[in-house]
């Protein structure tokens, strides 16, 4: 064990020198990029880990998945004919992975603080780099105006929160920042990426936190936008994410990093004139930028777009310069859009899974039209 690691840092330490080579175009990238990887991912059968195993499939390396063996893969199902499958529990059962060695840790499915801790100690000697899929939540409470990755994370929850809303936000920004932390305890800040994204969309999404926007787009007529004329939002299509972790790891290129985009900074309006021009439909959109108004319509967000107040004030202000220097690209908003739609209405995900979506009352797609003649009431 103890070879293999002193033969991953001798390996780490040729591409360090050059680094400088690669970044000016002196060297070829293909030296890096050509090298098959073993790559286990922790995870990957839910909405991010399917297309890292597209990616990776497609340029070569090979791929171990450590699952529970109880969720199925929404896009690219095909593809986990060509992944060996270990079947085990990060809660009560690691079993599975005591023996083996990888390139690359791919940790998605890091949902605590010791799962973390416990398959970066039991996998350090055994695995080249640990690369932690975090989130933009580690930042919050979003009180700054742009947060890069610099910034001074919280890593235990507060003594006193009074809502449970901001119970939850605190919890899952600690846990994360956290399980950063054990992540670079075991590997070193050597052999450690941390990637924190942002609110992910396309397909294989199974939160159905942004569907909303693909559906509505289709659908056309009157669109109801929330938000100011100043209101900011971040998004990133789980594609490009995925493609640009392989290729982190590809060429090493350790450290923290936000996953944010659009490349540029937009509003919540550039958004919806730039998404409605996905379809071929008339659409009319119909701002509602009154706060206490959507308050009151139990709309204090509609992904990407969340309220910016209080402590989500900055929630779209994170920066990504960092990311995009590093080659994080990003796809046109409207083929996203597009792609999306078409996954979402295919047998991928079925009627049941559309219907339970899209025949809830208490959603905002369902309450839409509602809300909007109340505007038109409010407005009068």
């Amino acid at each position: 064990m103890e070879k293999s690691r002193r033969s991953f840092v001798k390996k780490s330490s040729t591409i360090m020198l050059a680094s400088p080579l690669l970044s000016s175009g002196l060297l070829s990238f293909s030296l890096v990029k050509n090298k098959s990887l073993k790559i286990l991912i922790l995870g990957g059968t839910s909405f991010l880990g399917p297309h890292q195993i597209a990616c990776a499939l497609e340029r070569g390396h090979k791929i171990t998945t450590f699952t529970r063996g109880k969720s199925k893969p929404t896009v690219h199902l095909d593809k986990f004919d060509k992944v060996d499958q270990l079947i085990g529990d990060r809660e009560t059962n690691l079993s599975a992975l005591e023996t083996g060695e990888w390139d690359l840790v791919i940790d998605n499915s890091g949902r605590k603080t010791e799962w973390t801790k416990k398959t970066a100690n039991l996998l350090k000697d055994r695995a080249g780099m640990y690369m932690y899929t975090s989130s933009t939540g580690v930042y919050y409470p979003y009180l700054n105006d742009m947060v890069d990755e610099e910034f001074v994370v919280r890593l235990k929850e507060p003594d006193h929160i009074e809502h449970k809303d901001e119970k939850i936000e605190y919890w899952y920004g600690a846990m994360k920042a956290s399980s950063e932390v054990e992540t670079i305890k075991a590997f070193g800040k050597d052999r450690s990426i941390i990637v924190r994204p942002t609110y992910m969309m396309g397909p294989g999404d199974k939160t159905d936190r942004f569907i909303h926007w693909p559906i509505r787009f289709n659908r056309g007529g009157r669109i109801m936008v929330p938000g100011k004329n100043q209101d900011r939002v971040q998004y990133i299509d789980v594609r490009d994410v995925a493609e640009w972790m392989i290729r982190l790891a590809e060429q090493k290129m350790t450290g923290t990093y936000n996953a944010a985009g659009p490349a540029k900074a937009q509003t919540m309006m550039e958004f919806v004139k730039e998404g409605k021009e996905s379809f071929d439909v008339d659409a009319e959109l119909v701002q509602i930028d009154d706060f206490e108004f959507l308050k009151k319509h139990k709309v204090p967000y509609l992904v990407p777009w969340i309220m910016p107040e209080g402590k989500n004030y900055g929630s779209a202000r994170v920066d990504n310069q960092k990311a995009i220097k590093s080659g994080l690209s990003f796809r046109d908003l409207k083929k996203s859009i597009q792609e999306t739609q078409k996954w979402w209405v295919s047998d991928d995900v079925g009627e049941a899974k559309r219907d339970a979506y899209e025949k809830d009352p208490e959603s905002v797609l369902m309450r839409e039209q509602g809300i909007l003649a109340a505007w038109d009431n409010y407005k009068k």
